[in-house]
């Protein structure tokens, strides 16, 4: 398979390894992203926290409460130019509050339903939105949570919504606390609450990249099963919720932080604007451009 500099420098920008060392790895995997991705961690030479999916597309998230329900949700657009429109910020917030109050169970059924009891759709709505921005809007995903009146939501939106993340704190009424751990989780990016929660196949594929990275850096076999479960302890601790270092407290854990509340965390959803999506190669200067002509 003829290895193309674009799918060089996608991998890259996800391992942050040398150009050449991309290009050697694609070709050792006949241009398979994920393997190539695996054949440089196990050579040392890529980070498992720069794995994830790059960040292209423009618009952004919102958080809707209403008593015990919330959401969040995110809207796409073309570029970061309409995020600051006055009518853009309405349409998150009409669709954040009607999301919250109907519940849809995907994002097919809420573009489907009535808008405030009129005969328009969501759909038609955002239409109509299109149509006077010159743009196009989509609402991407969104993600309800319920909760009694003994929990508590954490609602936190980092830049101006390009991340939102909600959370949701069994045991404790104090928003507070559980908006800090909305906060840390937008800065740290955990996957997982706890270590019970990855996949055991997960485990078992990092262990054998941790092993064979050990070998690789020539450590004699004898030590290797050690190292591999100290370097795994650090696995969980970057992917892990409740095994994190808490960012407003670093001498105490996020577990440490949540049990002094007398708390559990039930569950958080953390959306970046873009995250798997490819967006357009066009240059800023274009971009602007394109916004005077309008």
């Amino acid at each position: 398979m003829a290895i193309s500099a674009k799918m060089v420098k996608e991998l890259r920008e996800k391992t942050g390894a040398g150009m050449m060392d991309c290009k050697k790895a694609l070709e050792e995997t006949s241009g398979d992203m994920d393997k190539a991705i695996d054949f440089l961690r196990e050579k040392g030479m890529a980070s498992a926290a720069k794995k994830a999916g790059r960040i292209a597309a423009e618009g952004s998230t919102h958080i809707a409460l209403d008593g015990n329900k919330a959401v969040l949700l995110e809207v796409n657009c073309e570029t970061d130019f309409v995020t600051k429109n006055d009518q853009f910020k309405k349409l998150l917030e009409d669709l954040g509050n009607h999301i919250v109050a109907n519940e849809p169970k995907d994002v097919e059924e809420a573009l489907g339903q009535k808008l405030n009891d009129t005969d328009e759709t969501v759909e038609d709505y955002i239409n109509s939105t299109i149509a006077t921005i010159g743009e196009k809007i989509s609402l991407r995903r969104f993600t309800l949570l319920t909760k009694t009146d003994q929990d508590s939501f954490g609602a936190y939106l980092h830049m101006g919504g390009r991340i939102g993340v909600l959370t949701l704190l069994e045991g404790t009424t104090e928003e507070d606390a559980a908006k800090d751990v909305a906060m840390h989780i937008a800065a740290v990016n955990p996957k997982y609450i706890s270590r019970d929660d990855v996949d055991a196949e997960e485990v078992d594929k990092e262990k054998e990249i941790l092993k064979t990275q050990a070998l690789n850096e020539g450590k004699p076999e004898k030590i290797v099963e050690k190292m591999v479960e100290g370097r795994l302890r650090k696995f969980f601790e970057e992917i892990c919720l409740l095994e994190q270092d808490f960012v407003k407290d670093s001498d105490q854990k996020v577990k440490q932080f949540v049990e002094s509340k007398g708390a559990t965390v039930a569950s958080f959803i953390r959306y970046e604007v873009g995250e798997g999506l490819e967006k357009r190669e066009e240059n800023f200067a274009e971009e602007v451009m394109s916004q005077i002509k309008k």
